[in-house]
């Protein structure tokens, strides 16, 4: 990237958090918990590695949840050939550090894919790269596989799906030990909002059909696969506010600072959509693949029906 471009990145960045401010985890009414173990944890105020530290912490510590020589997969979004200040990918720093955290763990292997959706060709790779997740998968240890190649792909049946009733999902999923759901909170013009239950369509090979036959629900069914995710990660450090999912530069982003982690996805996608409204508008109603998830059995939108950590690092 040209310096002058990088410079003025940063300084429409800086605005942005200048002008914005930070949200406030008071729209997860429930009061604070005095001890664990909780469903869910949402943090704020710090930096992404830390507050995913602070995260873990609560929840038990990373061993809680990868096995010694377990093999695991990281879903991070990667779609778009953006610089990390435009929010249109998952924070490179969270990665690198769930990476770290995993093969610190015992993991034999950490494996990062995502299906990219800017251009064909080799633009997946760029996408790799210009997000920053590529050099810090690799800094920590992890490693970058392909997820644009439909030959990587195998049929699974979703029986309790109400509309798609299969899909093909990567093989290094089906072959893992566990994974990880890391999604960063934007907007998104179909599906209003991108966090944990939207982040499953670059799982789908097929997903194209998904926006022809009830975007909304098909996010839902896709999320019946029986390999749920071991954690889902909301990663909201920057929030995309406009012109998602892509974004056009740094003044679509708002610098929040927060991190919310939960194995229930309705839960955490329910927590992120409420934190981010002030920033997007865009309500939990709106973001209507929430409420079909919870219709399917796949978590609660009731926060006050679970046990919530709140933590805020400044």
């Amino acid at each position: 990237m040209q310096k002058r471009e990088f410079l003025k990145t940063m300084a429409v960045a800086g605005a942005a958090v200048a002008t914005q401010g930070v949200g406030s985890l008071d729209v997860l009414t429930q009061a604070q918990t005095t001890e664990g173990p909780y469903d869910l944890v949402a943090v704020m105020g710090g930096e992404p590695d830390e507050m995913f530290r602070k995260a873990i912490t609560e929840l038990g510590g990373m061993g809680k949840f990868v096995k010694k020589d377990a093999k695991i997969v990281i879903k991070p979004n990667i779609a778009w050939n953006q610089l990390p200040e435009v929010a249109a990918n998952t924070n490179p720093i969270l990665i690198g550090e769930i990476v770290k955290q995993a093969i610190a763990a015992g993991a034999a292997s950490v494996l990062v894919f995502d299906m990219t959706c800017d251009g064909g060709g080799r633009i997946w790779q760029d996408c790799y790269k210009k997000s920053g997740i590529q050099e810090a998968v690799e800094k920590a240890g992890g490693k970058m596989i392909p997820g644009n190649n439909e030959s990587d792909y195998v049929d699974v049946d979703l029986p309790n799906a109400k509309v798609h009733k299969k899909t093909k999902v990567h093989k290094e999923l089906i072959a893992c030990d566990a994974w990880f759901n890391v999604p960063v909170l934007k907007v998104h013009g179909g599906a209003k909002m991108t966090m944990a239950m939207k982040n499953y369509m670059g799982v789908a090979w097929d997903r194209q059909s998904f926006h022809g036959a009830n975007l909304q629900q098909c996010i839902a069914d896709a999320c019946t696969w029986e390999k749920k995710p071991i954690l889902n990660i909301v990663d909201a450090y920057r929030i995309m506010k406009a012109h998602g999912p892509r974004g056009q530069s740094a003044a679509d982003a708002v610098v929040a600072k927060a991190l919310f982690i939960s194995k229930d996805i309705v839960a955490v996608d329910t927590a992120a959509c409420k934190f981010a409204e002030r920033f997007t508008g865009v309500t939990l109603e709106q973001a209507s693949h929430i409420g079909c998830g919870e219709k399917l059995g796949l978590g609660t939108t009731d926060l006050d029906s679970i046990k919530v950590g709140k933590f805020n690092l400044s």
